[in-house]
């Protein structure tokens, strides 16, 4: 599962591709495969994303890993992603800082 920083929809977009979720020019398609979702190739902000709390600035990441932790202990409630054992947090920052966090669940 992945929490993904979607303060645009276009970025959203754009990082399934640059992370290699899909190939160069298939988001499209990733989303209407439905492999961005609950029961496809990976569950994409089960907490709903950026823009589901009003993009917080500075909050977001703090939120983004939350929501990893509690999905990878089974406490993420209706949002759980069954079998939840690997992660994947995606952050920017001002000035195009960009993180990527992997959490695992032994």
């Amino acid at each position: 599962m992945i929490e993904l920083h979607d303060c645009f929809t276009a970025n959203e977009l754009l990082t399934y591709e640059a992370l290699g979720l899909c190939k160069e020019g298939e988001a499209e398609k990733f989303i209407w495969d439905g492999d961005n979702t609950y029961g496809g190739k990976f569950v994409t902000n089960p907490s709903g994303g950026l823009l589901s709390k009003g993009h917080p600035l500075g909050a977001t990441g703090l939120a983004q890993c939350t929501e990893l932790v509690w999905q990878l202990r089974g406490q993420g409630e209706a949002r759980q992603v069954e079998g939840a054992k690997i992660a994947l947090q995606h952050n920017l920052g001002l000035g195009g800082a960009c993180v990527v966090t992997m959490y695992r669940r032994d």
